[in-house]
């Protein structure tokens, strides 16, 4: 039963994609009107979905409500897989006759995606690097433990050195604490860097991912305040902020902040509100290069 609940997990994950533990759950009142039945569609899709993957009675397969969409004809739902601990949710389209079902994206052509993107970036008391007026910002979702992430910090070291005030880097704090037992301590010492002296976030920032295989959960603490010395800081003051709840408080909005754009792996970048996952500083490039490009005309209607 292993084995095939593994397999099965493995399928589900290609298909269904990230997982949605988080999502928010709508209490129903207790004098609220038990919920019709699934429709025939509803079951028609979950027998489908069942004898395409092989999914026995083990498996719980939920087909959620038809929904509406701008499409006429076309219906969208959530469909819910559990198997074991492993859940996961996507969204799917069903065409209103019942005879088509496809999982994807729909984009309105009329919209911007990338500004309705940087709308959602919160960059209030972020770390910025460069000037508030460059042509291209760079939003990095970043974890201090994470390998990619200081790949992407010795990328960006050499993209800044090249294209100087042209580019603006702004880091949001996205620990991922359950395989980084130490990335979150590295982000309150940047936090308290940033509240102490907002460049020197920066000197800490270079010196946590220099370092970073020299750092562990044990001798996280003392290597935090060494880097806070090391960058000019006044280590009292940052010890005091580091046993504080304020940090912690910053890093869980950035968290949050991450979460409402679909982060959930990092390195996450966004350029310009372009989504980028990983440190392929080619791509990157690509992208800024593009943006440069660009005829005025286009970046005055951004």
């Amino acid at each position: 039963m292993k084995t095939f609940l593994s397999v099965a997990t493995l399928l589900v994950l290609s298909m269904f994609g990230p997982s949605l533990e988080a999502q928010q759950a709508t209490a129903t009142p207790a004098a609220a009107a038990a919920p019709a039945g699934p429709s025939p569609i509803q079951k028609n899709v979950e027998v489908y979905l069942r004898n395409l993957y092989a999914f026995g009675p083990e498996v719980l397969l939920t087909v959620g409500p038809l929904k509406e969409t701008p499409i006429a004809g076309l219906m969208e739902t959530d469909i819910a897989v559990k198997i074991g601990e492993d859940k996961q949710v996507a969204q799917f389209y069903v065409s209103k006759d019942g005879k088509f079902l496809f999982r994807g994206e729909l984009s309105d052509l009329s919209k911007d995606p990338l500004a309705e993107t940087r709308a959602k970036i919160q960059t209030k008391d972020a770390a910025v690097l460069g000037p508030t007026n460059a042509p291209v910002t760079l939003v990095e979702f970043s974890d201090f433990e994470c390998p990619v992430c200081r790949n992407l910090h010795d990328a960006l070291r050499l993209l800044l050195q090249k294209y100087g005030q042209q580019i603006r880097v702004i880091f949001k704090d996205y620990p991922i604490q359950q395989i980084h037992p130490w990335a979150r301590t590295a982000a309150i010492a940047g936090r308290c860097a940033y509240k102490q002296d907002p460049q020197a976030f920066w000197k800490v920032y270079d010196q946590i991912y220099d370092h970073q295989e020299i750092i562990s959960a044990e001798n996280a603490w003392d290597k935090m305040l060494d880097y806070a010395g090391q960058s000019g800081l006044n280590v009292d003051t940052f010890k005091s902020c580091m046993a504080s709840p304020e940090p912690g408080a910053a890093i869980d909005s950035s968290l949050a902040n991450g979460q409402k754009l679909d982060v959930n792996s990092t390195p996450t970048i966004f350029v310009n509100g372009r989504r980028l996952v990983g440190a392929d500083a080619h791509l990157i490039e690509q992208y800024i290069q593009y943006e440069l490009a660009r005829p005025k005309s286009e970046k005055s209607n951004d």
